[in-house]
């Protein structure tokens, strides 16, 4: 039996070859298309408030997003997470639905209520079908314009966020990224990732009142609808929901001055099998005329599958299974930083052959076919995930935060195939320098610091 599938393996081998040599290579891809917006109408209320349609697509269904300009950003050193615990009191209900009816009537439209809130925006959001997108918008407008700030239910959601920090604090990955963002932002929101038990104790209602009115207001809040919808039955829903809400206080994002800082600190974990490592430094930011080359310069570095990292140190060498490099869009502040989950005993090298990949890129620029290969990929998963409502939306939330224009979203896959193996090696050198890069890491200290030591060559913070 196994020469049996010897020789048809062999059979296989030698017809696919000679298929393959008769057989004409397949035609070049088309010329890459840009990104573009669809046509959009915007209005703009009295009160600041604006409201932004998007007919798009033929399913009938109208995907509708509250974005407020306020999020972990606007919070103080006291306050990590307050505003995640507004968000949770939320859906909690409002003064004149329960939580269980604003579910029942979201299921009734098609749809179900999603609030959350990130480091820059808050959002409601819903997909709801065709007809009822005037009633959705009527219940979100509700929900965040008539919170019902429940005292009863403060407790329980303080111990549930209690508990998933207890979890999330005991995975090394959020020790290291916790030790690492703190290290660039000591003194900024973005470097407060965590809060403290102590602190979540203290919140009550009036401390998230006192924040909901700081910081929620018409001017800071745009209506998105993307999808299929009457126009003029929404803007009607949103003029009688939204129309006489308070302005509230424009947002004034507090800009961070980050730390760039060669230094190294081991968070001892004894016995550890693997070691966590973040290794990185601030770079330029979206508004930056570098962003879109040095995002390139990412993919390539360990961005992608099919980055040099990643293929250096998983593929080649096995030293861990899931290493990815990441360049954070924060406002007017980006961060570029590799994370791996490396095995104890290569800790040292695994670094080692992250530097060596940056240095070979710093001194040697790609070759065309690899940048090519890296460029389409990258603009063709960027078309396709800006091809849906929620795609669109974020994409125009992303603008906004960054006080882009939209030239940046239409332009962009053509900047990408702008780029040149040249310049990629010009933001390796300007910006990924070993020199100048934090690490964190997670692991047993004993095993693991004579390792770090011979590679970095920098001091250990203790």
């Amino acid at each position: 039996m196994k020469n049996i599938i010897t020789t048809l393996i062999v059979c296989a081998f030698v017809f696919s070859g000679t298929y393959a040599q008769e057989k004409e290579l397949p035609p070049k891809g088309g010329e890459p298309k840009n990104f573009s917006l669809p046509k959009k109408e915007v209005v703009s209320y009295d009160n600041g408030l604006t409201l932004v349609m998007v007919p798009y697509g033929s399913i009938p269904k109208a995907t509708i997003r509250f974005n407020i300009k306020t999020g972990n950003i606007d919070e103080n050193a006291d306050q990590v997470w307050l505003a995640d615990i507004l968000t949770d009191l939320l859906e909690e209900g409002s003064t004149s639905r329960t939580s269980k009816q604003i579910a029942d009537e979201m299921a009734a439209m098609g749809g179900n209520l999603n609030i959350g809130v990130g480091a820059h925006t808050t959002s409601i959001s819903s997909s709801v079908l065709y007809e009822f997108g005037p009633d959705a918008i009527a219940l979100m407008a509700d929900v965040l314009r008539n919170p019902k700030w429940p005292v009863e239910e403060l407790d329980r959601l303080k111990n549930d966020m209690k508990r998933n920090l207890s979890v999330q604090l005991s995975q090394p990955q959020n020790q290291a990224y916790q030790d690492f963002y703190g290290s660039l932002y000591p003194n900024h929101p973005y470097g407060r990732v965590y809060p403290s038990d102590a602190m979540v104790d203290s919140y009550t209602i009036e401390s998230i009142k006192e924040f909901y009115d700081e910081n929620f207001g018409a001017i800071r809040t745009t209506v998105y609808v993307v999808g299929n919808f009457d126009k003029d039955k929404v803007k009607e829903a949103v003029e009688s929901s939204m129309g006489d809400w308070r302005k509230g206080k424009a947002s004034d994002y507090n800009i961070a001055q980050p730390i760039t800082s060669n230094t190294v600190k081991i968070i001892d974990r004894p016995g550890a099998p693997q070691s966590t490592i973040y290794y990185g430094l601030p770079v330029a930011d979206p508004s930056s005329e570098d962003y879109i080359a040095l995002d390139i310069t990412n993919s390539i570095l360990g961005g992608s599958f099919a980055s040099r990292i990643t293929s250096n140190i998983r593929e080649d060498k096995g030293y861990t299974y899931s290493p990815f490099s990441s360049l954070d869009a924060n406002y007017k502040s980006g961060v570029w930083y590799e994370s791996a989950d490396v095995t104890t005993e290569h800790t040292g090298a695994s670094l080692s052959e992250i530097k060596k990949e940056i240095e070979k890129l710093q001194n040697e620029p790609p070759t065309q076919e690899e940048l090519d290969g890296i460029i389409n990929y990258q603009s063709g998963i960027y078309v396709l995930q800006n091809s849906t409502p929620n795609g669109i939306i974020g994409q125009m939330i992303f603008l906004d935060t960054h006080d882009l224009d939209e030239s940046f979203l239409e332009n962009k896959v053509k900047n990408m195939h702008a780029v040149t193996p040249e310049k990629i090696q010009e933001m390796t050198k300007k910006y990924i320098k070993p020199e100048n890069m934090m690490l964190i890491v997670v692991g047993d200290k004993e095993k693991i610091e004579d390792q770090i030591q011979e590679t970095i060559q920098v001091p250990i913070k203790q």
